[in-house]
């Protein structure tokens, strides 16, 4: 089972965030003179969420001065109206920490929950196929987008360029293409003898050659799902061992359509466009603190 919560989201980036939203102090807190009076802050599920980040805004609370007094896994799949992060503090580390905190929950809580919908609906149909998200992430937020997909149940398909060897059509401009391609591959494969050889393919002839040539993964470019199974019969028939990936417009609309194409991987983009989930926050006087 994932693990998102032991995901590493250095103290410098959440720094960085805070400071976004407090460059210097709260003008507010600190014109209304409440900045020492002691208070609490809770958050809680408005809707059934998968929620994550839960320990990154604990940090952003603490990095605030505030105490943090419960704070449930990343992961977990919450019922409306479930508390699940408080903390004890003065209302100036409380108001500095809350909107950023929250911010950051809901863009997250909302990636996390829509791909648990989007690997959910797709295992239903296939139970064996893999779903993995691509790097198209908004820059700088990386580390928090992959801790969401892997709250949600899915995998990056590549985290970067530097750790796996994925061929576009784009490269082969550079090889003279196909045939200089296939000419390449024994001497790309014992250079990456580690790897596996993926190539991108928009045509089942060209994943027949490729698949022949020895490949290892061939990816189809938003093939339809029709002539995507078409073709994964064709390839499993005759080339058992080759892993065929879908990619290019998955969503959760055609998600089980292409779960059932036999294809052992859909790749998709889709989970990190969407609304941010609701999430209610209350911060209060704490009477009780001395």
């Amino acid at each position: 089972m994932n693990q998102p919560r032991t995901l590493c989201v250095f103290d410098s980036e959440l720094e960085h965030f805070i400071r976004e939203d407090v460059p210097y102090f709260d003008l507010t807190t600190l014109a209304l003179g409440i900045g020492d009076s002691p208070g609490m802050i809770s958050f809680a599920t408005r809707h059934p969420t998968v929620i994550c980040g839960t320990e990154e805004a604990a940090r952003i609370l603490e990095r605030c001065g505030a105490t943090v007094t419960l704070c449930m896994a990343s992961g977990m799949l919450l019922a409306t109206g479930t508390l699940f992060l408080s903390a004890t503090g003065t209302a100036q580390a409380l108001h500095q920490g809350w909107r950023v905190a929250l911010s950051l929950l809901e863009y997250v809580s909302g990636i996390a929950t829509r791909t648990r919908e989007l690997v959910t609906a797709a295992q239903q149909i296939n139970p064996q196929v893999a779903v993995v998200t691509t790097r198209k992430v908004f820059p700088g937020t990386k580390a928090l987008a992959v801790k969401a997909i892997l709250a949600g149940g899915a995998m990056p398909h590549r985290l970067g360029l530097s750790e796996t060897v994925l061929i576009f059509a784009q490269h082969l401009a550079f090889l003279g293409g196909w045939a200089g391609l296939i000419e390449r591959l024994p001497a790309l494969r014992q250079q990456c003898q580690e790897k596996k050889i993926g190539v991108e393919v928009e045509r089942l002839e060209d994943a027949l050659m490729l698949a022949a040539a020895g490949v290892d993964v061939v990816q189809f470019d938003k093939l339809p799902p029709s002539a995507l199974q078409e073709a994964v019969v064709v390839l499993k028939r005759d080339y058992p061992q080759l892993l065929v990936v879908a990619a290019g417009g998955i969503t959760q609309a055609n998600v089980q359509a292409y779960a059932a194409t036999g294809a052992d991987v859909l790749a998709t983009t889709a989970v990190y466009s969407g609304k941010p989930v609701d999430i209610q926050v209350n911060i209060s006087r704490n009477s009780n603190r001395n």
